[in-house]
């Protein structure tokens, strides 16, 4: 099967599932349906493992940034003005955290320490994938971090609406 077709069946299978997901409304649904549904597509083995065109991930990283970099206006400097001490700590400690686990599952569970440091790292997908790419551990590294992405996605939200913190939030419609 030629290598574009593959993309093509891949990204017909996130858009799918994507698409399908609006209509649960879980948080980042469209996100959370793509992953699922590349990734279902791809665990299958009928199909071969993407080979994506060079510099595809670097143009959609700059996408999701440029998405993410628009939500920063006025107002969230103001509220980083009264936030910047507990954004400090909370990377601190979630870097801290991260780097005892990967040392606790390198060590308990016998895995690289490269792709535990990578996979434990609180950044986000692609950003630790990239990197662990550069390391040749890109796909263990995006693994790891897809069932974290996966998981978080899933839970938070019904943490949230357990413990009654999803009627206090306005969240946008």
């Amino acid at each position: 099967m030629p290598p574009y077709l593959n993309l093509v069946l891949y990204i017909t299978a996130g858009s799918a599932l994507g698409c399908l997901m609006l209509f649960t409304g879980i948080p980042a649904a469209p996100l959370l349906g793509a992953i699922i549904g590349a990734g279902l597509l791809s665990i299958t083995g009928k199909i071969e493992i993407a080979n994506w065109p060079l510099g595809t991930k670097t143009i959609l990283g700059i996408g999701i940034g440029t998405v993410i970099g628009t939500g920063i206006n006025r107002e969230t400097l103001g509220e980083l003005q009264v936030l910047w001490k507990p954004a400090l700590l909370i990377t601190f400690f979630l870097l801290l955290t991260g780097l005892l686990v990967a040392l606790a599952i390198s060590k308990i569970l016998g895995i690289d320490p490269i792709v535990a440091i990578l996979g434990s790292a609180p950044g986000g997908t692609i950003g630790m994938s990239l990197i662990g790419a550069e390391y040749g551990v890109g796909a263990a590294v995006a693994a790891l971090h897809a069932v974290r992405l996966i998981t978080v996605l899933l839970l938070i939200p019904a943490l949230l609406n357990l413990f009654g913190l999803l009627n206090s939030i306005d969240l946008p419609k």
